[in-house]
């Protein structure tokens, strides 16, 4: 595997079992060099007796005119998604965590709802850990830090609703 990104002109980002391969295409250059690196993947591939799956592979556009261009690996051309799952975060061509946040709490609101049914006691004392331990990471895992969140009233990272901003309320904000 070290020798994968031998030649190539793009990022090429590895991670367990996932190749990343990304580029600026704001030229016909740009293009062509991720084309080159995707047949130089494929190359090394071939040779080191590997293969990437082409049903797994596609390709997310980002940014704002983006021309779609089209890319080839082997003789297969790769599909173009809207949205993709990255390490665990849905990633859409806007770069937007609507659905993400809105998964996250979903899935928050189940557990609280399993604790609820589960949990006889209501103290605080009981309450409080349960919530920090299984509740709290899944609404954490989809909150922005507020310097780079695009929306207003979002508290810091690691705050509860009771911590954070009084817009914490505001309608479409989910509430446990």
């Amino acid at each position: 595997m070290g020798d994968m990104d031998s030649g190539i002109e793009c990022t090429l980002s590895k991670f367990a079992n996932e190749t990343k391969l990304c580029g600026v295409v704001d030229t016909l250059e740009g293009r062509d060099a991720i084309q080159r690196d995707m047949d130089r993947l494929e190359k090394w591939a071939y040779v080191n007796l590997m293969n990437f799956y082409q049903a797994k592979c596609k390709v997310l556009h980002l940014g704002h005119g983006n021309t779609r261009h089209k890319y080839r690996l082997g003789g297969e051309w790769i599909e173009s998604s809207p949205e993709e799952k990255d390490l665990g975060m849905l990633v859409d061509e806007k770069l937007n965590m609507i659905w993400q946040c809105a998964l996250a709490a979903q899935k928050a609101n189940c557990i609280l709802g399993c604790i609820k049914r589960s949990v006889a006691s209501r103290l605080r004392e009981v309450i409080l850990p349960l919530y920090s331990a299984v509740i709290r990471p899944h609404l954490e895992y989809c909150v922005q830090p507020l310097e780079s969140s695009p929306q207003e009233g979002h508290g810091p990272v690691g705050t509860s609703p009771a911590e954070g901003h009084e817009d914490d309320q505001r309608a479409g904000a989910p509430l446990l």
